[in-house]
C-alpha cells in the first residue's frame, strides 16, 4: 500500500459525515485503523453506542465516498465498534462512579406502562452489547421484580460493604421492591425518600455501565425532584398512551424536566392500537397518533409507538419480559427500535454538551 494511496483514502473519508452529529466521522475519531489491502479499503467504525440505528447508513456513505473516489479500491470492509459517550461534569452533580449515562423512563399519570418500557428498553440495550443498569426508583409502586422474577434479596460486598446489584436477563437491578417485606407500603417523606435514593446510587456496586435505566414513579413529585439535583441524568423519556387525558398529564412532566435542565430525549406512545392476531386488523382502542402530536408540540423526538400484545401481559407476570423470549416479534422489533433511538438521542444530547454548533443538515426522522 502506497502513502499516496492511503492519503486519497483519507481525504475521501474525511468527507463522510456523522448522519446523527453532522459533522466529519474522521474528525470525531470515529474512523479507525484506516488502511487498503488490494482492492479493499479497510476502516473500523468506532460508534457512539452499539445500538446505533443508522449502520447501513453509514456503510453506503462509506461506500460512495471512497469508491470510484480512490484508485484501484473497489469494496469497502467496515468492522463496526462502540465507544459509548458519557455525561458528566455537571455542576453541583454528583458522578455515580461508573456509570456513564443516566436514562431516566417517567410518565405524567400511573397506567401507561412505563415500567413495561424500562425493562424492555434496558433488555434491548443490552441485546446490543451494551452494558445495562435498571434502578427501580418507582418507591410507591416497584413492579420491576416480578416482571423480572427477582424474589431474592440484595447483599453486601464482602470487600466494600455496598449493595451488590441483583442480575437478571444481562441486566443490572436494584429495586425498592427488593428490600421491603411483600405487601410492605412505603409511607416516607421526602427527605427519607431522597436518603434512600442516594444509597440506591451511590452505595450499590453498579460496576462499569453504559446505560442505567431509572424507572420512575409517574408524576412530578420528590423522586423526580431528587434524582435531577443530585445526579448528571443524561436525560428523560416521556411514556404516554394516545388519549387526551394522558397526554395532558405527559406535558407537565415535560415541563418539569425542562425547568430541572434534564434534556427531554423523546416521546414513546405505549398501547398504541392493537393488531388482531387472527385477521390482522387494527384497533385503536385508546386513539392514536397523541404521542407523536405532543413531541411535535414541544420540538421533541418522538421516538415510537408500542402496539398492545397479550403475551406484554403475560411476560410481565411471569418474570418473562417480551424481549426476552420474543425480540423478533413485531413488538420486540419496536422495543429495539425505540432502543436504538434512545441510544442515538443520548449520543447527540452528550455531544451538544461538549461541542460548538453542528454542521446544517436535514434532521433524521426517528420512526414512522
Amino acid at each position: 500500500m502506497s502513502g499516496t494511496a492511503l492519503e486519497a483514502l483519507e481525504r475521501a473519508l474525511s468527507t463522510v459525515i456523522d448522519p446523527e452529529l453532522r459533522r466529519p466521522m474522521l474528525q470525531l475519531g470515529m474512523l479507525r485503523d484506516i488502511g487498503i489491502e488490494g482492492d479493499t479499503a479497510t476502516v473500523r467504525v468506532v460508534l457512539t453506542t452499539p445500538a446505533c440505528p443508522l449502520k447501513d447508513r453509514i456503510q453506503q456513505d462509506l461506500d460512495a465516498a471512497v469508491i470510484g473516489t480512490v484508485p484501484g479500491v473497489s469494496s469497502v470492509r467496515v468492522s463496526w465498534d462502540a465507544n459509548v459517550t458519557s455525561t458528566h461534569g455537571l455542576p453541583g452533580r454528583q458522578e455515580i462512579p461508573g456509570v456513564r449515562n443516566a436514562v431516566a423512563i417517567s410518565a405524567g399519570k400511573g397506567g401507561v406502562g412505563k415500567t413495561t418500557v424500562s425493562v424492555n428498553v434496558a433488555i434491548a440495550l443490552h441485546q446490543t452489547g451494551a452494558r445495562v443498569g435498571l434502578l427501580d426508583a418507582d418507591v410507591y409502586g416497584p413492579n420491576v421484580p416480578i416482571m423480572l422474577n427477582l424474589t431474592e434479596h440484595p447483599r453486601a460486598n464482602a470487600d466494600t460493604g455496598r449493595m451488590e446489584p441483583l442480575q437478571s436477563h444481562g441486566l443490572k437491578v436494584v429495586s425498592f421492591g427488593t428490600i421491603l417485606k411483600p405487601g410492605e407500603p412505603v409511607i416516607w417523606r421526602g427527605p427519607m425518600l431522597a436518603k434512600a435514593l442516594r444509597e440506591f446510587l451511590y452505595e450499590v456496586e453498579w460496576g462499569e455501565l453504559d446505560y442505567l435505566v431509572l424507572d420512575l414513579p409517574p408524576g412530578t413529585g420528590d423522586v423526580q425532584l431528587s434524582l435531577a439535583q443530585s445526579m448528571p441524568m443524561t436525560g428523560a423519556v416521556i411514556c404516554t398512551t394516545p388519549q387526551d387525558v394522558s397526554i395532558a398529564d405527559v406535558s407537565r412532566g415535560i415541563e418539569m424536566f425542562r425547568k430541572l435542565n434534564v434534556p427531554v430525549l423523546g416521546v414513546v406512545e405505549n398501547m398504541s392500537g392493537f393488531i388482531c392476531p387472527h385477521c390482522e386488523e387494527r384497533t385503536d382502542i385508546f386513539g392514536s397518533g397523541g404521542g407523536r402530536i405532543l413531541a411535535e408540540r414541544y420540538g421533541v423526538p418522538f421516538l415510537g409507538a408500542v402496539p398492545l400484545d397479550p403475551r406484554i401481559r403475560v411476560g410481565d407476570g411471569e418474570g418473562a419480559p417480551l424481549m426476552s423470549v420474543a425480540p423478533q416479534s413485531a413488538v420486540g422489533r419496536v422495543f429495539s427500535e425505540v432502543a436504538s433511538h434512545i441510544a442515538a438521542e443520548v449520543s447527540k444530547s452528550n455531544f451538544a454538551a461538549t461541542a460548538g454548533p453542528v454542521m446544517p443538515g436535514p434532521r433524521i426522522p426517528l420512526a414512522r
